[in-house]
C-alpha cells in the first residue's frame, strides 16, 4: 500500500507558525492608533512573535523539503490545552480585576502547573517580575495598566 504524501502546509509546526503571524500581525494592527510610548511594547512582542515564528516556518519547510517526516507537536495534548485555557483565563481576569493582581495570580499558577512546586520560589519570582514590571511601567515611564472592570476604570 503506498504512503499518502500529506501536504507540507498542513504540517503542525507550519500551520503552528502561520497562525501566530497571522494572529500577531491582527493584534499588531491596532497598536498604530497607540501612542508611541504605549505601543511600543506590545509592538516589539508583536514583531519578535512574526520574526521568530517566520524562522520556525522556514526550518520546518526546509525539514520537509528534505523529506523529513513531521513530528507531533506535544506528547501531552492536555497540558497544551491547559495552558491555553489560562492564557485566555489572563486575558479575561485582566479586564475584569486589573493586571496586578492577575500577574500576580498567574504567575505562580503556570509555574505550578508546569510542575515548579517551591513556594518561597514561587513568591520570589512572582515579586521580582510584578515588581519589575511596576518599576518600569508604572512608576519609570508612568504608564497606567488597567486596574479592571470590578474597581471601576
Amino acid at each position: 500500500m503506498p504512503e499518502s504524501r500529506n501536504s507540507r502546509l498542513t504540517r503542525p509546526e507550519t500551520l503552528t507558525a502561520g497562525g501566530i503571524i497571522v494572529v500577531a500581525a491582527g493584534f499588531l494592527v491596532p497598536t498604530y492608533d497607540l501612542r508611541a510610548i504605549s505601543a511600543l511594547l506590545p509592538a516589539a512582542m508583536l514583531i519578535g512573535l512574526i520574526v521568530l515564528s517566520a524562522f520556525l516556518l522556514l526550518a520546518d519547510q526546509r525539514k520537509a523539503s528534505a523529506g523529513e517526516d513531521a513530528t507531533p507537536m506535544t506528547t501531552s495534548p492536555k497540558r497544551v490545552i491547559g495552558a491555553f485555557l489560562m492564557i485566555v483565563s489572563y486575558a479575561l481576569a485582566c479586564d475584569f480585576v486589573g493586571f496586578y493582581i492577575s500577574t500576580a495570580v498567574t504567575i505562580p499558577l503556570v509555574a505550578w502547573t508546569f510542575g515548579y512546586r517551591s513556594p518561597v520560589g514561587l513568591l520570589i519570582a512572582t515579586v521580582i517580575v510584578v515588581g519589575t514590571i511596576w518599576a518600569i511601567f508604572d512608576f519609570g515611564m508612568s504608564q497606567d495598566f488597567p486596574t479592571g472592570r470590578l474597581w471601576g476604570r
